[in-house]
């Protein structure tokens, strides 16, 4: 038994420093054993029409189901060349799109829609803090399919037209919810999660200041003709507001419509019919704002 002692110990003071020449001076293996560091496409960039302002900066990454950024130095370094441009050219405003992918669709995106306009929203106030004014912004928003989520952001320069899309704004003041919150062709007003949180804030801001009012809005497609899509607009903001009286607001509201006369998206493009873009333009829009002087 003791020779079977000194016998092994023998072997293991000759196969680890064995091991040690082959592992370390042959392979070079015994360092510090490396980490793969994530790293996001270097393709973020900002338009102007067909011109690239800027461009190879770092994407954007949120954790899933997540409304605020995960920031990196290259992406402050963005966002403040994006304010820098902006303030050194008063005439343009700028379009945000949040993207998000279909497994987020019931993420939590507090009183906005869905997370993808949430987290649209939470770069516009990164901006804001660094002196832009909110009134240039408008949001825009996207669901991909699949796992991946390369370019959860875009920013986009335009000139404001008066013959433009209607370029919806997307905060507590002035907010816009789809025909999530009807069936297609209807009136019938049923609010979702988000809806239903929005509308209980609004009571509550409304009853603390009663010298504001809310104007609701009701948006169509092109689907139905003029007359039949005004008509439609203005019974699916009366229900809306049917539904906050329900709720206990005692403000003032004024229902009205622009049926299908200012889409936020093409109805067809190509003369193909455009479903994700109808789907937009079927909206109530809720506006809170100060009572008009006497």
């Amino acid at each position: 038994m003791r020779g079977f002692i000194i016998g092994f110990l023998i072997f293991l003071a000759y196969a680890i420093p064995a091991r040690w020449y082959f592992v370390c001076e042959l392979r070079h293996n015994c360092g510090d054993i490396p980490v793969k560091v994530a790293t996001r496409p270097m393709t973020l960039s900002l338009k102007d029409g067909d011109k690239t302002i800027l461009q190879g900066y770092e994407q954007f990454g949120f954790a899933p189901n997540a409304v605020l950024p995960d920031l990196t130095a290259d992406n402050q370094a963005f966002l403040a060349k994006v304010a820098e441009y902006l303030k050194a050219n008063p005439d343009k405003n700028i379009s945000l799109r949040g993207r998000y992918l279909e497994s987020e669709k019931a993420a939590k995106s507090g009183i906005f829609e869905n997370i993808g306009i949430a987290r649209a929203a939470a770069v516009e106030q990164l901006l804001v803090k660094m002196g832009v004014d909110e009134k240039r912004f408008s949001i825009d928003y996207q669901m991909i399919a699949g796992a991946a989520l390369d370019e959860p952001m875009s920013f986009h320069l335009y000139l404001p037209r008066p013959d433009d899309y209607d370029r919806p704004v997307y905060s507590f003041k002035d907010n816009t919810f789809s025909d999530a919150n009807f069936a297609f062709g209807s009136d019938e007003f049923k609010p979702g999660e988000q809806c239903i949180l929005y509308a209980d804030s609004v009571m509550t801001f409304l009853a603390a200041n009663s010298s504001m009012i809310l104007t609701i809005t009701g948006h169509t497609d092109s689907i139905g003709g003029e007359k039949i899509n005004l008509n439609l607009g203005l019974r699916r903001a009366k229900n809306a507001a049917a539904y906050l009286r329900e709720l206990g607001v005692k403000a003032e509201i004024v229902s009205t419509t622009k049926g299908e006369e200012m889409p936020v998206a093409p109805n067809s493009i190509g003369g193909k019919d455009n479903p994700e873009g109808r789907q937009k333009n079927r909206r109530v829009n809720f506006k809170i704002e100060d009572k008009p002087a006497e």
